[in-house]
């Protein structure tokens, strides 16, 4: 197996064990870290040990290898294709592309007193689950114009020799600055300074994003199927 397949579950059993709640042959993280979960295998012992991590009338969100079937005790909330895209390499980072202005913002990192903001930042453009503790999975940073939290992106799911770039977001009134980039690219570098690559999920319809992520060198490498469930 490849440790970016059934990723949630290797995240959970490897190197941020530390972070999961578990029952049978299902994995949740921590509520209050990022509203994420698998099982072993999606057969019904897996959605039935799933069922033991959750709460009647709470939320979940999978990365399935195919669209989510029907099953008793849950219902679909929201459901879209979500790529896998991995670093390939080809496209070495540069130190500052030419069309980079003079005057580069500055990158903070942020920690527990940002996270309201982290929280906000997130509500407002979605980049995917974020809670309020989602900011201790890995260096989140951001960029900040007047004092307020304008851009951010960070580090959230680790395997044996990858890690994710995960709430990469900007609020819609600063898009257009290339913050998406130059937050990425400095969590890129970080990941690859461990000797790690990097990785990260999208939706399939955020065309826009997929265009910047394939610039700075990912590469599509499965096509999964997140799926939000509520237990019924």
């Amino acid at each position: 197996m490849h440790p970016l397949d059934n990723v949630v579950w290797n995240a959970l059993t490897t190197r941020q064990s530390e972070f999961a709640e578990s029952f049978d042959q299902a994995r949740r993280f921590m509520p209050e870290v990022a509203s994420i979960a698998a099982f072993l295998e999606p057969t019904a012992r897996g959605y039935e040990s799933l069922a033991g991590l959750v709460c009647t009338g709470g939320t979940i969100a999978l990365a399935l290898e195919a669209p989510y079937q029907p099953r008793p005790e849950w219902s679909l909330i929201a459901g879209v294709p979500m790529p896998q895209m991995v670093y390939d390499g080809a496209n070495a980072l540069r130190s500052r592309p030419t069309s980079e202005p003079q005057i580069l913002p500055e990158i903070v990192e942020l920690g527990a007193a940002d996270a309201p903001e982290m929280l906000e930042l997130t509500a407002l453009t979605k980049p995917g689950p974020f809670s309020k503790r989602t900011h201790e999975l890995g260096t989140y940073l951001g960029i900040r114009h007047q004092g307020r939290l304008v851009a951010m992106a960070g580090e959230r799911m680790r395997v044996p020799g990858h890690t994710e770039v995960s709430a990469v977001c900007t609020r819609p009134e600063h898009t257009g600055h290339g913050y998406a980039r130059i937050l990425m690219t400095e969590v890129m570098r970080r990941i690859l300074s461990r000797g790690e690559t990097p990785f990260l999920h999208v939706r399939e319809d955020n065309v826009r994003a997929i265009a910047l992520y394939e610039r700075l060198g990912y590469r599509r490498r499965v096509l999964l199927h997140l799926a939000v469930l509520r237990k019924d």
